[in-house]
C-alpha cells in the first residue's frame, strides 16, 4: 500500500467537521493536525475528532510530516495562508474562494509552480454522483450540443442561521463569491472555461441584523453586492444566465441548473451537494426521465483533497479541483462586478482545463480505477 498523504487543517470553524469526515473516507489520506488563531478552538476540534495534534498555524506549517495544508480560514485570509503554506514547502488545498482577486490567486499559482507543489481548491462537489452523472450524459450526447443554461441561487442571507455571519457581507462574501463557486465550478466541469461575462449587481439591504446565536442583535454593514443578474459566454459557445441573491424571500420553485441542448434538456441538482436527481427532458416526451446515478452520491468534502493526494503520489497525474480552475473562477466572479460597474461586457483573460470525468464503478474509498 502506498504511503498515506498527511493533512493539516488551518482554521477550525463549522466546515472543519465535514472535511474531517470526508477525508477519512479515503485510504490515501491521514488527518494529522489542526491549527487556529484560537488555540482553544483547535484543541476542542482535535478532541472532538481524535486529531493527533492541535497547534498554532506557525507550528503546523513547520511540521515536516504534513504534506497538504487545507486552508479553512475566512476568505480574507485565504491568499496569505496559501502563500505561507507554499513557502513552507506544503501542497495547498483551499476553501473557496481561492482569493479575493485573481492577482493574488495568480501569485500563489506562480509560487506553487516555482516550488514544484500542487494547489487545489473547493468546491469539490462536482465530483459527486449528481454532477458526474450529468457530465457522463452530456459527454454521451444525451442532449446533443449544449447551447444555453440557466442557474438560480436565491435566499435571504445567512444572518438568520450562521453563528458568525459577518464575513458573508464583506469582500469575499456575497452570493457571487460565497455561492457562485458551486454554480460556476459545476458549469465549468460540464461546459469548459468562460470566455466573457456581463450583468448587473446591486445591494438591496445595506444593513442587516443577526438573529442567530450567539451574536443576535448585532448589526452588519453590507459592503458587497447581494443580488446578481448575470450572463456568461462559455468558450464552447454556450450562453448561461445566472441569478444569485441574498436579498429575496422564498418564492416559486426554480431549478438550480438547467442545460439546454440541440437534442434535449437536462436539469442538474444542487451543486452544493454531492447527490441529487438528474432529469432528462427529451423532445416529444410528456414527462422528464429521472436518470439513475452512474457515480456514487455519498462522497463528501475532502474528495478533492484525496484526488490531489493521488497526484502527489503519482507525479504527472492531473488532479481535478485545481488552483487554475479556482483562479479562473475568481477572475470570472470579479468580472461580474466590473461589468456591472462599467456597463459593459468583460472578456476573461485566463482559462483552465475542463476537469476529467471520474471513472464509473469506483468504491467509496477510491478515485482511480
Amino acid at each position: 500500500m502506498p504511503r498515506k498523504i498527511k493533512v493539516g487543517f488551518v482554521g477550525c470553524g463549522n466546515i472543519l467537521n465535514q472535511y474531517v469526515h470526508g477525508c477519512r473516507r479515503y485510504d490515501v489520506l491521514e488527518v494529522a493536525a489542526c491549527a487556529s488563531l484560537n488555540g482553544a478552538s483547535a484543541r476542542a476540534k482535535a478532541a472532538e475528532h481524535g486529531i493527533p495534534r492541535a497547534c498554532s498555524v506557525v507550528e503546523l506549517l513547520a511540521m515536516p510530516d504534513v504534506d497538504i495544508v487545507v486552508n479553512l480560514t475566512i476568505p480574507a485570509a485565504h491568499a496569505a495562508i496559501n502563500e505561507a503554506a507554499l513557502r513552507a514547502g506544503k501542497h495547498v488545498y483551499a476553501e473557496k474562494p481561492f482569493a479575493l482577486n485573481s492577482r493574488d490567486g495568480a501569485r500563489a499559482l506562480a509560487l506553487a509552480k516555482e516550488q514544484g507543489l500542487l494547489v487545489g481548491c473547493a468546491p469539490d462537489t462536482f465530483l459527486g454522483g449528481g454532477i458526474q452523472t450529468a457530465l457522463k450524459l452530456l459527454d454521451d450526447g444525451a442532449i446533443g450540443r449544449p447551447v444555453a443554461a440557466f442557474a438560480f441561487m436565491l435566499c435571504h442571507g445567512h444572518e438568520h442561521w450562521h453563528p458568525s455571519p459577518e464575513f458573508y457581507y464583506a469582500p469575499g462574501g456575497g452570493p457571487m463569491f460565497d455561492m457562485g463557486p458551486y454554480y460556476f465550478t459545476a458549469l465549468i466541469s460540464l461546459l469548459g472555461p468562460v470566455a466573457a461575462v456581463t450583468g448587473l449587481a446591486r445591494t438591496a439591504i445595506k444593513e442587516r441584523t443577526i438573529t442567530s446565536q450567539p451574536l443576535a442583535g448585532k448589526k452588519i454593514h453590507v459592503t458587497v453586492p447581494t443580488h446578481y443578474a448575470s450572463t456568461a459566454e462559455f468558450a464552447n459557445g454556450t450562453i448561461a444566465s445566472l441569478v444569485l441573491s441574498f436579498d429575496v424571500w422564498p418564492g416559486p420553485t426554480l431549478p438550480r441548473i438547467v442545460i439546454y441542448g440541440t437534442a434535449g434538456t437536462m436539469e442538474i441538482p444542487d451543486p452544493n451537494r454531492f447527490d441529487g436527481e438528474v432529469r432528462l427532458f427529451r423532445p416529444g416526451a410528456k414527462e422528464p426521465e429521472v436518470v439513475p446515478h452512474t457515480h456514487l452520491t455519498d462522497r463528501g468534502r475532502g474528495t478533492g483533497i484525496a484526488d490531489m493526494a493521488y497526484s502527489i503520489l503519482r507525479p504527472g497525474r492531473p488532479h481535478r479541483a485545481t488552483g487554475e480552475l479556482a483562479n479562473h473562477l475568481v477572475e470570472v466572479m470579479e468580472a461580474f462586478d466590473r461589468a456591472s460597474a462599467e456597463g459593459r461586457h468583460v472578456r476573461i483573460v485566463s482559462t483552465c482545463a475542463r476537469p476529467a470525468a471520474l471513472p464509473t464503478g469506483l468504491p467509496i474509498n477510491a478515485l482511480d480505477a
